[in-house]
């Protein structure tokens, strides 16, 4: 008798395993049914404030995107059921919200054709797209990663180099981060830099944990690593000084270190490593300050943002400040799409997208954002702390927290709260680099998600 019961259990806990990734794909369907649905409404609401009517147009392009978004969907239905439900909504809804304001912009600009950046953005989607749904059918155990730890690396420092090599550097940038292919292609080799990095970090913390988490010396109730373990950092925060100095790239460099300090947290959960981080950052700040010009100029905009002398100036706070008064403009409501003046800020549709979106959707739109980019990099921890192997939830964290990193160094530079640094905000931004990155980061995820679920489950008792 005890038999026949544990042989019914055994079913029913297969059959409820069976279900599972279907319940999961279901609701994943939904979410993305909904966010398409936000998507295309926003942009039927910019026509109707920016234009006064709707052009069928635009829509059917968001369609056709849509059908692709749909498309990756079913692929996970396929090869990755266990994959994360909320991941491929939350990025899809974010990416459909910047491409309505940056088609809101070309609106006011009077861009159109292929000089309007809505529609290098939507061409963009769609390449991030295809690729997402390639790595997650190409990808299928993300462990294999593990064994390039160091030619990840070192590829990530290629990358890094790539637009000082003659010919392929694009000039006339602020900042040497730019690759060019006949004149015609551009492409910022760093995005993809971040997440080869991430995986290079994740492989050697794994290797070198053991030594790293080595008994050191306690003071002020904390344990300090002994000065040997204290090579790796040195050696990241080296080449993070020198992004910042040679390709005078403060964003990248502040993302690359902050990435490293929080997965050296992660892997060996000192709080001293934090510390010596946040030390090294601020003395490295320090003597960028000093010795940079373009660091110390974007200091004094943060500081004296207000001063009609540091407004006027070349490459002063002008940009800062229109960006505040947008975002005051919009209040707790907004003016609504199509509504505000958004285009009144240099650069609103790339460096300033959050701004634009405050003045027309309001705080509460903004917050609502915000929440969403919540939302994202808690999945995507959580789904670092669910897997039972380091090196997956290594990679899973230090992912998820190269968006959160993006979004409060870009949010908090555009409100003021910290400097201004060169970097995009994950998915709303003009750029296609940035949303291949952020759409490849997606696919990761998913991928370790779906490995995540599927590993067995060892029960104590």
């Amino acid at each position: 008798m005890s038999t026949d019961v544990a042989a019914d259990t055994a079913v029913i806990k297969a059959l409820k395993r069976m279900r599972l990734p279907q319940t999961q794909r279901n609701r994943e369907f939904w979410l993305l049914l909904f966010a398409c649905a936000i998507s295309g409404a926003a942009l039927a609401l910019v026509q109707l404030g920016a234009l006064g009517f709707i052009d069928p147009f635009i829509l059917f392009i968001g369609g056709g995107l849509a059908v692709l978004a749909f498309a990756l969907h079913f692929v996970l239905r396929v090869v990755a059921s266990d994959a994360d439900p909320f991941v491929v909504p939350i990025a899809t809804l974010l990416t459909g919200l910047g491409i309505a304001m940056i088609y809101r912009l070309d609106i006011a600009q009077h861009y159109t054709g292929w000089t309007a950046y809505s529609t290098k953005q939507l061409a963009w989607m769609a390449i991030s797209l295809v690729g997402a749904i390639a790595v997650v059918i190409i990808l299928r155990n993300y462990r294999i990663l593990f064994r390039y730890t160091y030619l990840f690396g070192l590829a990530g420092i290629l990358l890094l180099l790539l637009p000082f090599v003659p010919g392929l550097g694009a000039t006339g940038a602020n900042a040497d981060v730019w690759v060019t292919f006949g004149g015609i292609f551009a492409f910022q080799p760093g995005e993809i830099a971040k997440i080869f990095l991430a995986i290079f970090f994740a492989g050697y913390l794994v290797r070198t944990r053991e030594s790293l988490t080595s008994v050191g010396k306690r003071f002020l109730g904390i344990t300090w690593p002994r000065m040997r373990e204290l090579g790796p950092v040195i050696i990241v925060w080296v080449i993070s000084l020198g992004i910042i100095v040679i390709q005078r790239d403060l964003g990248t460099g502040m993302l690359i270190f902050g990435l490293f300090v929080a997965m050296l947290y992660v892997a060996t959960g000192k709080t001293s490593w934090v510390l010596i981080g946040l030390a090294m950052v601020a003395a490295g700040v320090l003597v960028a300050t000093q010795i940079l010009a373009y660091v110390h100029g974007r200091f004094t905009n943060w500081l004296d943002a207000f001063n009609p002398e540091v407004i006027d100036a070349q490459g002063g706070s002008y940009q800062l400040v229109q960006g505040i008064f947008g975002l005051a403009h919009g209040g707790l409501i907004g003016t609504g799409l199509g509504q505000g003046r958004p285009y009144l800020t240099p650069l609103a549709q790339s460096d300033y997208i959050i701004p634009s979106l405050g003045e027309e959707l309001g705080l509460i739109g903004l917050f609502a954002i915000l929440c969403l980019y919540m939302v994202f990099v808690s999945r995507g921890l959580r789904i670092g702390v669910a897997g039972q192997d380091d090196f997956g939830k290594l990679l899973a964290t230090g992912l998820s927290f190269t968006i959160a990193l993006q979004v409060f160094i870009m949010v908090g530079g555009v409100t003021r709260v910290i400097p201004l640094t060169g970097l995009t905000t994950p998915f709303l931004a003009a750029g296609g680099s940035s949303l291949v990155a952020n759409w490849l980061i997606v696919a990761l995820l998913l991928r370790i998600s779906d490995g995540v679920r599927r590993q067995p489950r060892v029960v104590i008792g």
